[in-house]
């Protein structure tokens, strides 16, 4: 029996006839860009946030870019940014010509390390990007004491975590401003490119909003140099849709992920995550860390076991950022997780069959 990484066709059998009959109101209406039901996701993807605000945009790539863009974040400033994580959490700084400044992370959450951090604060740094990796929230409690103390705006990388909760508030309320993608195969995915900008602040929503529809206020009133980055209407259809089942799904996951743990307790070579007790993790992707990775992942896949690397190369080894200068060694913690991390299948109607096969591949 091979086991994929990830298999959505039930959930998108649940949301079928639903996704369906939103697309005719649509074509009925013909609203396809700033539609009704794109309005009616931002409200109710707010609200499941505990926000009041949300903007939706082409991806969560353009929510880091545009929250970024409405902290007027720009050339000469500073971002803090966890090395391990996917590129777009740097590239949304350099997108605003700032400086990209790398950390290591914690070596057993693999989230941002808060020591690492404030060491690296200057008098140029303006604003720190937390990555909730994986599904569990970062310290946020830690990381919002030392922006405060120093005046840095944070921003949280939720990109991984839709639905967490940190120490019972949710993810996308933690911080100035938060940013979501709806990439396909995350927990809450669209059909394409989507992302969201969450915020408790009217002044960065309303800037976003602009921002996001270039830069204006009415039709040909423009107040700023804007872009277009707009959330389309049938993606939010199908976000709507998906929206009313995450909370059970993000359960199902969590339920995968402790057969996934009972079975690999004591498993001599293999790490499973880390889960703080003051918040919970949505197993987003289930990182394992384990030796010799990469012999194991060829045998797993010769087993029809569909494994994966989140991710392989740290940030600050990237050739793309080779000016800034940082060599192996730089960031120790975040290097041996680079060389050891591997994912192993994750999705919300995974069955128990389906992990026993993983483990005892794995095993």
């Amino acid at each position: 029996m091979s086991v994929p990484f990830i298999d959505f066709k039930e959930q998108n059998r649940l949301i079928e006839d639903e996704v369906s009959s939103g697309f005719k109101k649509v074509f009925d209406k013909g609203d396809y860009i700033l539609g009704e039901q794109a309005k009616i996701f931002e409200k109710a993807f707010a609200r499941y946030c505990e926000a009041p605000y949300a903007v939706g945009v082409n991806s969560g790539t353009d929510a880091l870019y545009l929250a970024l863009a409405a902290l007027d974040i720009q050339e000469g400033d500073e971002v803090i940014v966890p090395t391990h994580t996917f590129i777009a959490t740097a590239l949304c700084v350099s997108f605003c010509r700032a400086k990209p400044v790398f950390v290591d992370i914690e070596p057993k959450t693999y989230n941002i390390d808060p020591k690492s951090f404030e060491k690296a604060i200057t008098k140029k740094t303006k604003a720190v990007i937390p990555v909730h990796i994986y599904g569990q929230p970062a310290d946020m409690d830690e990381i919002n004491a030392i922006a405060h103390k120093h005046k840095i705006k944070v921003v949280e990388d939720a990109a991984q975590a839709h639905g967490a909760r940190y120490r019972s508030r949710r993810v996308g309320s933690l911080g100035d401003v938060a940013c979501f993608s709806f990439y396909p195969t995350k927990s809450l995915g669209a059909c394409g490119d989507a992302g969201m900008i969450v915020t408790n602040s009217k002044e960065i929503y309303d800037k976003a909003m602009m921002l996001r529809d270039y830069g204006r206020k009415g039709r040909y009133e423009h107040k700023i140099k804007g872009t277009n980055s707009r959330l389309d209407t049938l993606q939010a259809v199908v976000l709507n849709a998906k929206l009313k089942h995450l909370d059970q799904w993000n359960a199902m996951r969590a339920q995968a992920a402790a057969h996934y743990g009972e079975l690999l307790n004591g498993v001599k070579g293999v790490q499973v995550p880390v889960l703080k007790s003051d918040r919970t993790h949505v197993y987003q992707t289930f990182a394992v860390r384990v030796a010799k990775r990469d012999e194991v992942m060829a045998k797993l896949q010769a087993q029809g076991i569909s494994v994966l690397i989140h991710y392989p190369i740290p940030l600050h080894l990237q050739e793309a950022y080779a000016e800034l200068g940082y060599k192996r060694g730089s960031f120790p913690v975040a290097e041996s997780v680079a060389d050891d991390i591997m994912s192993l299948p994750m999705f919300p109607h995974m069955t128990k069959t389906q992990v026993e096969k993983v483990v005892q591949a794995l095993k």
